[in-house]
């Protein structure tokens, strides 16, 4: 099922089991932040993005190596070099992702990454490893993976924001090539460019949701329900503080930047510890101006 309506949506949601796959990856690729820049084509649609006086190369270097570390104490983590013609490439989830046995390769918006799609190291590394491709690069319709689309791994939902970097079409692609069996797609508010950065799925059982990133407000209200106490409201605070654009890469943890989890409320980190996951960060505020945090950083391998 691939819907835009959430009555339908909520009701098959509501009743299907955590038995779809692995609710987290077994492990995980990054990108380097060589020629860390601002990217104009990026910035068009991407508020989050910081002026260029604010770019440091060198502390995006620092940190993105000390997250490198940090998210390897959880599970194995390969980096790739980064590629200066393609400033945005620190953030891959949006150009690559995967499913058992399957690299999916997503269609970027502009041309400033679609160079990030080409990469043949990564589709090399991947084809090695026994991985059939799905390339949806080359086709017209934008489809910003991981970032346009938040998947429950464990129920086989997805959760599909539409703006300018996934549309109608883009999403029915990754919804057949992810082989969810349900994906609610729903616009996402004026000024939103991913859904990642205003919702994150935790291993399947808990949920952090910004309302103000959704158009409608009944969609936001409903996942919430979806996961029960497990669904936790952000307030516009951590919502601005990249509190969604987070991450579990194991069923008692979930990672986020520092500066996120400075910004959490008393009564988000005791829903978090209710639901069985300590939150843990690393500074990023250096990454951050390019417009994404952790989240963003990450490619899960499944």
């Amino acid at each position: 099922m691939i819907t835009r309506s959430s009555s339908d949506f909520f009701q098959y949601a509501g009743r299907t089991p955590a038995d779809f796959g692995p609710a987290t990856a077994k492990s995980a690729f990054l990108v380097s932040p060589e020629g860390f820049a601002r990217a104009e084509q990026s910035a068009s649609d991407n508020v989050y993005m910081a002026e260029a006086s604010a770019f440091d190369g060198a502390a995006a270097t620092a940190q993105h190596l000390a997250l490198q570390q940090a998210l390897a104490t959880e599970l194995p983590v390969v980096t790739f070099p980064g590629d200066p013609a393609a400033p945005d490439g620190l953030f891959p989830n949006n150009a690559f992702a995967t499913v058992p046995g399957r690299l999916i390769v997503g269609r970027m918006r502009h041309a400033v990454r679609q160079r990030e799609a080409a990469r043949s190291d990564i589709r090399d590394y991947f084809h090695q490893a026994g991985y059939t491709l799905v390339d949806l690069s080359t086709q017209p319709h934008p489809c910003e993976l991981t970032g346009a689309l938040v998947i429950d791994r464990a129920r086989g939902l997805g959760y599909c924001g539409l703006s300018e970097r996934c549309d109608e079409a883009g999403a029915a692609l990754m919804h057949q090539a992810f082989g969810l069996r349900a994906t609610l797609m729903f616009d996402l508010a004026p000024g939103e460019y991913h859904t990642n950065v205003v919702l994150a799925v935790l291993a399947g059982r808990a949920a952090l949701i910004a309302p103000e990133g959704f158009a409608d407000p009944g969609v936001p209200a409903a996942i919430a329900a979806v996961y029960g106490p497990g669904g936790i409201t952000l307030s516009p605070l951590e919502h601005a503080a990249f509190a969604g654009n987070a991450i579990s890469l194991t069923d008692h943890s979930v990672w986020m930047s520092a500066d996120a989890e400075a910004a959490l409320a008393p009564a988000t980190r005791a829903a978090l510890a209710r639901n069985g996951f300590a939150v843990r960060s690393v500074p990023l505020h250096a990454i951050e101006a390019a417009g994404g945090s952790l989240r963003c950083c990450v490619a899960e391998i499944f």
